[in-house]
Protein backbone atom coordinates (compact mmCIF):
# COMPACT_ATOMS: atom_id res chain seq x y z
CA UNK A 1 0.00 0.00 0.00
CA UNK A 2 1.46 3.34 -1.07
CA UNK A 3 1.19 6.28 1.30
CA UNK A 4 -1.21 8.99 0.13
CA UNK A 5 -1.14 12.69 0.96
CA UNK A 6 -2.78 13.12 4.38
CA UNK A 7 -4.15 16.57 3.65
CA UNK A 8 -5.76 15.52 0.36
CA UNK A 9 -7.17 12.37 1.94
CA UNK A 10 -8.63 14.20 4.95
CA UNK A 11 -10.27 16.76 2.69
CA UNK A 12 -11.44 14.33 0.00
CA UNK A 13 -14.93 13.97 1.52
CA UNK A 14 -17.02 16.66 3.14
CA UNK A 15 -17.91 14.60 6.18
CA UNK A 16 -15.47 11.89 7.31
CA UNK A 17 -16.80 12.47 10.83
CA UNK A 18 -14.19 12.18 13.54
CA UNK A 19 -10.67 11.25 12.45
CA UNK A 20 -7.53 9.92 14.11
CA UNK A 21 -3.98 9.93 12.71
CA UNK A 22 -0.94 8.22 14.22
CA UNK A 23 2.54 8.19 12.70
CA UNK A 24 6.19 9.15 12.75
CA UNK A 25 8.03 12.17 11.42
CA UNK A 26 10.52 11.70 8.57
CA UNK A 27 13.50 12.27 10.87
CA UNK A 28 12.23 9.57 13.23
CA UNK A 29 12.33 11.90 16.23
CA UNK A 30 8.64 12.46 16.90
CA UNK A 31 5.52 10.37 17.15
CA UNK A 32 2.58 12.27 15.70
CA UNK A 33 -0.96 12.04 17.04
CA UNK A 34 -3.91 13.97 15.61
CA UNK A 35 -7.63 13.86 16.32
CA UNK A 36 -10.43 16.03 15.01
CA UNK A 37 -14.15 16.39 15.48
CA UNK A 38 -16.69 17.43 12.86
CA UNK A 39 -20.40 18.08 13.04
CA UNK A 40 -23.45 18.75 10.92
CA UNK A 41 -26.01 19.44 13.66
CA UNK A 42 -25.98 22.42 16.01
CA UNK A 43 -25.29 20.11 18.95
CA UNK A 44 -22.32 18.42 17.30
CA UNK A 45 -20.85 21.77 16.29
CA UNK A 46 -21.25 23.16 19.80
CA UNK A 47 -17.89 21.82 21.03
CA UNK A 48 -14.34 22.84 21.83
CA UNK A 49 -11.22 21.01 23.00
CA UNK A 50 -9.87 22.14 26.39
CA UNK A 51 -6.80 21.09 28.37
CA UNK A 52 -7.23 20.18 32.04
CA UNK A 53 -5.07 18.63 34.75
CA UNK A 54 -6.21 15.54 36.59
CA UNK A 55 -4.14 13.81 39.28
CA UNK A 56 -0.99 15.51 38.01
CA UNK A 57 -1.53 14.43 34.40
CA UNK A 58 -2.86 16.37 31.43
CA UNK A 59 -6.24 15.46 29.97
CA UNK A 60 -7.73 16.90 26.76
CA UNK A 61 -11.51 17.03 26.92
CA UNK A 62 -14.36 18.04 24.68
CA UNK A 63 -16.66 20.61 26.23
CA UNK A 64 -19.79 22.41 25.13
CA UNK A 65 -19.00 25.87 23.78
CA UNK A 66 -22.47 27.04 24.79
CA UNK A 67 -23.85 24.86 27.64
CA UNK A 68 -27.39 26.09 26.97
CA UNK A 69 -27.40 24.28 23.62
CA UNK A 70 -26.74 20.78 25.01
CA UNK A 71 -29.49 18.37 23.99
CA UNK A 72 -29.89 14.60 23.91
CA UNK A 73 -27.20 12.35 25.39
CA UNK A 74 -24.18 14.57 26.21
CA UNK A 75 -21.89 11.54 26.71
CA UNK A 76 -21.63 11.16 22.93
CA UNK A 77 -20.05 14.59 22.50
CA UNK A 78 -18.61 15.42 25.94
CA UNK A 79 -15.72 13.17 27.04
CA UNK A 80 -12.00 12.87 27.72
CA UNK A 81 -10.46 12.56 24.25
CA UNK A 82 -6.79 12.27 25.25
CA UNK A 83 -5.19 10.69 28.32
CA UNK A 84 -1.59 9.97 29.22
CA UNK A 85 -0.43 6.75 30.92
CA UNK A 86 3.33 6.93 31.43
CA UNK A 87 4.78 7.18 27.93
CA UNK A 88 1.56 5.95 26.34
CA UNK A 89 -0.84 8.40 24.68
CA UNK A 90 -4.48 7.32 24.40
CA UNK A 91 -6.68 9.18 21.90
CA UNK A 92 -10.29 8.27 21.08
CA UNK A 93 -13.57 9.69 19.84
CA UNK A 94 -15.55 8.88 22.98
CA UNK A 95 -15.61 7.89 26.62
CA UNK A 96 -13.78 4.67 25.73
CA UNK A 97 -10.67 6.76 26.44
CA UNK A 98 -11.42 6.13 30.11
CA UNK A 99 -12.12 2.44 29.45
CA UNK A 100 -8.70 1.99 27.85
CA UNK A 101 -6.94 4.05 30.51
CA UNK A 102 -8.53 2.11 33.39
CA UNK A 103 -8.03 -1.25 31.71
CA UNK A 104 -4.35 -0.70 30.96
CA UNK A 105 -3.73 0.46 34.53
CA UNK A 106 -5.06 -2.94 35.58
CA UNK A 107 -2.68 -4.76 33.21
CA UNK A 108 -5.01 -5.31 30.27
CA UNK A 109 -3.82 -4.65 26.74
CA UNK A 110 -5.27 -1.94 24.50
CA UNK A 111 -7.31 -4.55 22.63
CA UNK A 112 -8.48 -6.34 25.77
CA UNK A 113 -9.61 -3.09 27.35
CA UNK A 114 -12.01 -2.47 24.46
CA UNK A 115 -13.72 -5.88 24.60
CA UNK A 116 -16.33 -4.42 26.94
CA UNK A 117 -17.29 -1.64 24.49
CA UNK A 118 -19.09 -1.41 21.16
CA UNK A 119 -20.29 1.25 18.72
CA UNK A 120 -22.16 4.36 19.90
CA UNK A 121 -25.87 4.13 20.72
CA UNK A 122 -26.99 6.67 18.12
CA UNK A 123 -29.27 4.66 15.84
CA UNK A 124 -29.51 4.46 12.88
CA UNK A 125 -25.88 5.59 12.36
CA UNK A 126 -24.31 3.46 15.12
CA UNK A 127 -21.23 5.66 14.92
CA UNK A 128 -18.02 3.63 15.22
CA UNK A 129 -15.76 4.13 18.21
CA UNK A 130 -12.24 4.78 16.94
CA UNK A 131 -9.22 4.74 19.23
CA UNK A 132 -5.45 4.99 19.10
CA UNK A 133 -2.53 4.16 21.39
CA UNK A 134 0.96 5.58 20.81
CA UNK A 135 3.69 4.03 22.97
CA UNK A 136 7.25 5.39 23.04
CA UNK A 137 8.42 3.26 25.96
CA UNK A 138 12.04 2.20 25.46
CA UNK A 139 12.80 4.95 22.95
CA UNK A 140 10.92 3.36 20.03
CA UNK A 141 7.44 3.96 18.64
CA UNK A 142 4.72 1.36 18.45
CA UNK A 143 1.15 2.36 17.81
CA UNK A 144 -2.25 0.76 17.36
CA UNK A 145 -5.60 1.82 15.96
CA UNK A 146 -8.98 0.29 16.76
CA UNK A 147 -12.49 0.55 15.38
CA UNK A 148 -15.66 -0.84 17.00
CA UNK A 149 -18.63 -0.79 14.65
CA UNK A 150 -21.90 -2.47 13.76
CA UNK A 151 -21.98 -5.03 10.97
CA UNK A 152 -23.30 -2.88 8.11
CA UNK A 153 -25.85 -1.27 10.40
CA UNK A 154 -26.89 -4.49 12.17
CA UNK A 155 -26.90 -3.52 15.87
CA UNK A 156 -26.91 -7.17 16.97
CA UNK A 157 -23.38 -7.71 15.66
CA UNK A 158 -20.34 -5.75 16.87
CA UNK A 159 -17.15 -5.83 14.81
CA UNK A 160 -13.96 -5.13 16.79
CA UNK A 161 -10.88 -4.57 14.66
CA UNK A 162 -7.40 -3.66 15.95
CA UNK A 163 -4.43 -2.71 13.77
CA UNK A 164 -1.01 -2.85 15.44
CA UNK A 165 2.07 -1.17 13.94
CA UNK A 166 5.47 -2.15 15.32
CA UNK A 167 8.60 -0.31 14.17
CA UNK A 168 6.62 1.96 11.79
CA UNK A 169 8.35 3.62 8.86
CA UNK A 170 9.50 7.21 9.30
CA UNK A 171 7.51 9.82 7.41
CA UNK A 172 4.38 7.67 7.36
CA UNK A 173 1.30 7.12 9.46
CA UNK A 174 -2.20 5.64 9.46
CA UNK A 175 -5.52 7.44 9.28
CA UNK A 176 -8.88 6.13 10.40
CA UNK A 177 -12.23 7.93 10.57
CA UNK A 178 -15.78 7.19 11.56
CA UNK A 179 -17.65 7.54 8.25
CA UNK A 180 -16.91 6.71 4.63
CA UNK A 181 -18.72 9.91 3.69
CA UNK A 182 -22.18 11.44 3.64
CA UNK A 183 -25.27 9.26 3.70
CA UNK A 184 -28.46 8.47 5.59
CA UNK A 185 -27.67 6.55 7.66
CA UNK A 186 -24.00 7.47 7.64
CA UNK A 187 -21.88 4.55 6.33
CA UNK A 188 -19.17 3.34 8.73
CA UNK A 189 -15.49 3.36 7.82
CA UNK A 190 -14.40 0.07 6.25
CA UNK A 191 -11.09 -1.61 5.47
CA UNK A 192 -7.64 -0.97 6.90
CA UNK A 193 -6.58 2.45 8.17
CA UNK A 194 -5.26 4.50 5.26
CA UNK A 195 -1.47 4.78 4.95
CA UNK A 196 -0.64 8.49 4.77
CA UNK A 197 2.48 10.60 4.46
CA UNK A 198 3.44 12.62 7.54
CA UNK A 199 4.60 16.02 6.31
CA UNK A 200 6.18 17.55 9.41
CA UNK A 201 8.31 20.12 7.62
CA UNK A 202 7.90 23.33 9.56
CA UNK A 203 7.12 21.50 12.79
CA UNK A 204 4.00 21.11 14.87
CA UNK A 205 2.33 24.42 14.03
CA UNK A 206 2.73 23.98 10.28
CA UNK A 207 1.43 20.40 10.39
CA UNK A 208 -1.61 21.37 12.48
CA UNK A 209 -2.43 24.38 10.30
CA UNK A 210 -2.21 22.38 7.07
CA UNK A 211 -4.42 19.63 8.46
CA UNK A 212 -6.98 22.11 9.79
CA UNK A 213 -7.09 23.94 6.47
CA UNK A 214 -7.59 20.64 4.63
CA UNK A 215 -10.77 19.75 6.54
CA UNK A 216 -14.17 20.78 5.23
CA UNK A 217 -14.76 24.37 6.28
CA UNK A 218 -18.45 23.95 7.07
CA UNK A 219 -18.22 20.77 9.13
CA UNK A 220 -14.90 20.95 11.01
CA UNK A 221 -15.19 21.74 14.73
CA UNK A 222 -11.91 21.10 16.60
CA UNK A 223 -8.42 19.70 16.01
CA UNK A 224 -5.82 18.32 18.43
CA UNK A 225 -2.24 17.58 17.37
CA UNK A 226 0.60 16.29 19.55
CA UNK A 227 4.27 15.70 18.69
CA UNK A 228 5.90 13.27 21.13
CA UNK A 229 9.68 13.10 21.36
CA UNK A 230 10.55 9.41 20.98
CA UNK A 231 13.71 9.57 23.09
CA UNK A 232 12.15 11.22 26.15
CA UNK A 233 8.38 10.97 25.91
CA UNK A 234 8.07 14.74 26.27
CA UNK A 235 5.49 16.35 24.02
CA UNK A 236 4.21 19.57 22.59
CA UNK A 237 0.74 20.05 21.22
CA UNK A 238 -1.64 22.41 19.48
CA UNK A 239 -5.41 22.76 19.66
CA UNK A 240 -7.52 24.62 17.10
CA UNK A 241 -11.19 25.32 17.86
CA UNK A 242 -13.60 26.79 15.34
CA UNK A 243 -15.70 28.17 18.21
CA UNK A 244 -13.93 31.03 19.96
Amino acid sequence: MKAVDLYKEAGSVSYPGRGIVAGLTADGKYAVSAYWTMGRSAGSRNRVFVVEEENGSEVVRTKAFDPSLIAGDPSLIIYAAVRQLGKKTIVTNGDQTDTIFDGMKKGLSFEQSLLSRKYEHDAPNYTPRISSLLDVEGGALRYALSILKSDDGNPDCTLRQTFDYENPAAGEGRYIHTYQGDGNPLPSFSGEPVKVSIDAEGGLDAFADKLWNALNGDNKVSLFVRFIEIATGKFEEKIINKNK
